[in-house]
């Protein structure tokens, strides 16, 4: 296995490709995108992940990682391209509506492997995907070359597992779930693995490896939409949602996450719709949990609403972050990007900066290079991502820089004690003093 084929160059293909060509692997990252292709050509990276612009600068210039628009013959082709939602909801006959997968680049992927499959290939399954999309819709796929799986070709599922912020580091030391069409499969997979993988391989069958992916994604999902209800919880009943978490988080079987504007990224957000899309009538939680999380940039609204008065409509508006979490630039389904656009459908005139997508353009609002810039004319000032950056910024240093004496802290970064006796007017979610009611 001295070449590798790597469909999808994103945020996990990309850190893959160039890790396997450090380690000595001959790697042909390929993306449909020519603007992806052209960028790495030239020595640059389209995506912020710490220590990525170092090693695929050092993949490239060894040689071992060559960047295309096409799929070439290899000894393994890795498949990790995106899985979005379709546009449309489904609906079951009893009327119960979910998001399904739009599984195009997968098939895409799959078929652009098709002409180059020889026997003794090892072909592997990345995108996080419905059950049983390796033996329902990748095998048939590569199987129209005449060829069988597990037996002429090795096939399996792969979840990634990495955090982006510390992907390099985790892609070498987290456990990694192989799980192949048959053992044979499973054991080609770890034998690739080893290239760099310091952590532990596991085995198993391709179905329950992408159920691993997706359970651990959904108890995260659940977790935090029980968060997010006890924000809400908070202005009903009384009580201070921060410290109570970390409170009850010392009992040692407790660990109840954090709540925010919502889930976002391209995983928790996205994963547990394909175990409702596989089995509705099966998942009344998942789907609640779903319907919580996504209903929270609403609820978020609401509080800036109540921390201007009553109405957001021509009020100025200083949204600082839009990445889907903290010190990342990845905005894929980020809850504070469906914050800000719900502001700006209510009538707000919005000012958002995001210090690692600073370039980014929306077209119903206004994003800002500098935070200066954001907050210096803001009626109010909401803090939706914890990047470290804003976490450090001191009140007194704020007030030099804005006319706003009115900030919403939606993640707990700020001390609300300092900010007032700053002369801030301080709001923040799970505060016991604001009542805020979602209807």
């Amino acid at each position: 296995m001295k070449t590798i084929c790597i469909l999808g160059l994103g945020y996990i293909g990309l850190p893959t490709a160039a890790m396997f060509a450090t380690h000595g692997k001959k790697v042909i990252g390929v993306d449909i995108n020519q603007k992806i292709v052209n960028t790495l050509n030239d020595g640059d990276i389209h995506i912020h992940e710490p220590g990525l612009r170092e090693l695929v600068h050092q993949a490239l210039s060894s040689g071992n990682l060559k960047v295309s628009i096409q799929a070439q013959p290899a000894d393994v082709f890795i498949i990790a391209v995106p899985t979005p939602f379709q546009q449309e909801i489904a609906q079951t006959e009893d009327g119960i509506k979910y998001k399904k997968a739009d599984m195009r680049y997968v098939v895409s992927a799959t078929e652009a492997i098709l002409p180059h499959l020889r026997p003794g290939n090892l072909v592997i399954l990345e995108s996080t995907s419905p059950p049983r999309t390796t033996v329902d819709l990748v095998k048939p796929i590569l199987e129209r070359s005449g060829l069988k799986a597990g037996e002429d070709f090795y096939l399996a599922y792969s979840p990634e597992r990495v955090l982006p912020g510390n992907i390099l580091y985790e892609l070498v030391h987290n456990a990694r779930v192989i799980g192949g069409v048959n053992q044979a499969s499973a054991e080609k997979g770890l034998e690739l693995c080893q290239s760099f993988v310091e952590g532990e391989i596991l085995f198993t069958d391709s179905t329950t490896a992408e159920m691993v992916k997706l359970m651990e994604n959904t108890y995260r999902d659940v977790n935090i939409a029980l968060a997010n209800e006890f924000s809400r919880l908070a202005e009903w009943i009384g009580f201070d949602e921060w410290e109570a978490i970390e409170l009850a988080n010392h009992h040692p079987r407790v660990n109840i996450l954090r709540p925010g504007p919502g889930v976002g990224g391209h995983c928790i957000s996205v994963d547990p719709w394909f175990l409702v899309e596989s089995a509705p009538e099966a998942t009344p939680l998942i789907r609640q949990a779903r319907k919580v999380n996504d209903s929270q940039p609403e609820y978020v609204v609401k509080l800036i609403e109540k921390a201007l008065g009553g109405l957001v409509k021509g009020k100025r508006i200083a949204a600082l972050g839009l990445a889907y979490k903290p010190d990342i630039d990845d905005l894929r389904e980020s809850p504070a990007v469906e914050v800000v656009k719900l502001l700006e459908h209510k009538g707000a005139h919005i000012k958002a900066y995001e210090p690692f997508n600073p370039d980014r353009k929306f077209e119903t609002f206004k994003t800002t290079p500098s935070l200066e810039d954001a907050v210096f004319d803001a009626d109010v000032i909401v803090l939706l991502v914890g990047h470290d950056q804003f976490k450090s910024i001191e009140p007194e240093i704020m007030a030099n820089i804005t006319s706003s004496r009115t900030v919403v802290d939606i993640i707990n970064g700020w001390n609300k004690e300092e900010w007032e006796a700053a002369g801030f007017l301080f709001f923040a979610l799970g505060d016991r003093s604001i009542p805020v009611r979602l209807m």
